[in-house]
C-alpha cells in the first residue's frame, strides 16, 4: 500500500463523484486514470494530477506495478501541495483488488489526518486496463 506519493511528483517536476465535479479519463499502457477536478483544488494540484494521468513515469511513482486499483483522496480545507511541500492529510492508497475498497481506504486515512473541516474527496483513480 502507498501512503504518500507526492514528494516524488514534486520533486519530479467525496466518497463517489457528484455530478458537478469535472472528471478527466486518461488512458496509459497497463491503466485508466481518472482525476476529479474539485474546485477546491489550486493550479498546481490539478497539473499535478493531470501529469500522472497523462505520464506512464509519473503514474509509476503512485502505482509502481500496475494491475491493481488505487486512489487519492485530499481534505478540502488542506489540499495536498502547500508550499510545494506535500500536506500530511493527503492519502494514496494503492495495490487494492477494487476501486470501492481503495476509495474507502483513501478516504478512512485521510478524514483520520486532516485537522478538521469538510470530510476527504477522492481527486485521482487508477484502474488496470
Amino acid at each position: 500500500m502507498l501512503r504518500n506519493f507526492i514528494p516524488a511528483l514534486v520533486l519530479a517536476g467525496a466518497a463517489t463523484v457528484a455530478a458537478a465535479q469535472e472528471v478527466e479519463h486518461y488512458d496509459l499502457q497497463d491503466a485508466s486514470v481518472s482525476v476529479i477536478l474539485h474546485p477546491f483544488l489550486t493550479a498546481d494540484e490539478a497539473a499535478i494530477l493531470r501529469t500522472v494521468g497523462q505520464s506512464p513515469e509519473a503514474l509509476a511513482l503512485f502505482v509502481p506495478e500496475t494491475g491493481r486499483y488505487a486512489a487519492l483522496a485530499v481534505a478540502p480545507d488542506e489540499g495536498f501541495v502547500r508550499d510545494g511541500i506535500p500536506v500530511e492529510s493527503a492519502v494514496a492508497i494503492g495495490d487494492l483488488p477494487d476501486l470501492e475498497e481503495a476509495r474507502a481506504a483513501a478516504l478512512e486515512g485521510c478524514n483520520a489526518a486532516r485537522n478538521g473541516g469538510e470530510e476527504c474527496a477522492i481527486v485521482l483513480e487508477i484502474m488496470p486496463q
